[in-house]
């Protein structure tokens, strides 16, 4: 129905508000209907904060819109309404307290314990309750919550700006800056929308980032920088280490670290000690231990070395790859994916359904690993 649709594109619209800010839970959108008119709305602005189908009916009491009751009314809702204790109590109980007499919602509930469940008691309770209206669009709003909430661990995007020749710097280290006002804009608003930004410790002694939100509306937004240094390389000056955001830096090492190099970390950041593989960190290790801490989506913003592990591996979920009109050459100028690379174009990493977006003078591509690619194949591109 027209109407289903447009009251469900603006609980999408909703659910947005909270982009960077409900992890680990979903952002998701609610919107109270009567006689075809919108009498509440409400999103999920933080976890621990109410869920948007409290937040929808609130507001619906704050406007006086509840003295008639809400017999008749229908809520419009991005997700399957929790029905379980969490930090707050089930949405099903409340919507049902309420009188609603129809639920639209877009998604299930991506939990395969929880799937169903809610849209099943409702059901028991006599409310009208239908499934699926644009569904795919509430799925990709959450493709990073959804991973996690089966998989455990973070989804991981890898993130590179580089020239048409595949370099992220000049053979003399210039980078600053490759792409322009346009791509840096889109790649910081990726930074604020997942948990934590990774690094490999060559980019932490090269370019001593920051590696912070600069963003409006993120300065309170909880963060987490993770720099991979195997052998505690990274200078204790570097900011992500000594500026006043230290507590949100974890370096990693390895058992190959020097004792005294890690305790002068430790006494600054918070240090991990993972397990070697192949002569540096073993990345799926750490995608368990940063998924058992609420982490639901990574940002690798490289270097070379780092963007290469995660992509051979096979732990990318997706790629964003900026272009800028330049040609940079050097053999020694860095790619933005080294490694050994693929012995063959049948060891290359392909990638599927590529988007390609024009900002500015610059052209970004966002893509997948292609589902039937084997684990530990390469990607051949730009060395």
């Amino acid at each position: 129905m027209p109407a289903d649709l447009h009251f469900m594109r603006l609980a999408l619209r909703l659910a947005r508000r909270g982009f960077g800010h409900t992890s680990p839970n979903p952002m998701v959108g609610a919107v109270l209907v009567r006689q075809g008119a919108v009498i509440g709305r409400g999103w999920h602005r933080r976890a621990g904060q109410v869920h948007a189908e409290m937040a929808a009916l609130r507001d619906a009491q704050d406007r006086g819109r509840l003295q008639a009751g809400l017999k008749g009314a229908t809520l419009y809702v991005t997700l399957e309404p929790c029905s379980t204790h969490g930090r707050t109590p089930p949405c099903t109980d409340a919507i049902i307290a309420a009188g609603i007499r129809r639920v639209v919602a877009a998604a299930r509930d991506p939990n395969p314990a929880h799937d169903g469940r809610g849209f099943e008691i409702l059901r028991r309770a006599g409310l009208e309750v239908s499934v699926g209206l644009l569904a795919q669009e509430a799925a990709q709003m959450n493709e990073a919550f959804n991973h996690w909430i089966v998989r455990r661990t973070p989804l991981v995007t890898v993130k590179a700006a580089m020239s048409l020749d595949g370099k992220i710097a000049t053979v003399a280290g210039e980078s600053r800056w490759i792409t322009g006002e346009k791509s840096r804009a889109l790649a910081m608003k990726l930074r604020a929308g997942a948990d934590a930004v990774l690094v490999g410790v060559n980019t932490i002694v090269q370019d001593d980032p920051s590696l912070t939100v600069r963003r409006p509306g993120f300065g309170g937004k909880p963060w987490r920088r993770i720099v991979l240094d195997p052998r505690a390389r990274a200078p204790l000056a570097a900011k992500v280490i000594s500026d006043p955001f230290a507590a949100s830096t974890s370096v990693v090492v390895t058992p190959a670290a020097p004792a005294r190099r890690v305790a002068a970390l430790a006494r600054r950041v918070r240090v991990l000690r993972a397990p070697a593989r192949a002569g540096g960190i073993d990345l799926r290790w750490l995608l368990r231990e940063l998924g058992r801490e609420d982490i639901t989506s990574l940002l690798v913003e490289g270097g070379g070395e780092t963007n290469a592990a995660f992509l051979s591996q096979g732990l990318a979920g997706r790629v964003v790859f900026f272009y800028a009109p330049l040609v940079l050459g050097g053999r020694a100028a860095p790619a933005a994916v080294a490694g050994a690379g693929a012995g063959g174009l049948a060891q290359a990493l392909r990638l599927a359904g590529a988007e390609w977006r024009r900002l500015g003078e610059d052209i970004v591509l966002t893509a997948r690993p292609a589902p039937a690619a084997r684990k530990d194949r390469y990607v051949h591109w730009h060395r």
